[in-house]
């Protein structure tokens, strides 16, 4: 198994209310997470059209 990360986060702001988006770097797909306290969670982030943002795959 690989030690590289599988996530790659390219963005993020805040610090009590985190939002931060992050890449598979397997499959391209970005997520948007979000954190406010104790509790947080996990999306695909998605277009316009409802259909997940897929970036380039750099390895």
């Amino acid at each position: 198994m690989s030690k590289e990360k599988r996530f790659e986060k390219v963005y993020s702001q805040g610090a009590l209310e985190v939002t931060q988006i992050l890449v598979d770097r397997e499959t391209g797909v970005n997520y948007l997470f979000y954190q406010s306290g104790n509790a947080g969670g996990l999306t695909p982030l998605l277009d316009r059209e409802g259909k997940p943002v897929i970036s380039t795959i750099y390895k």
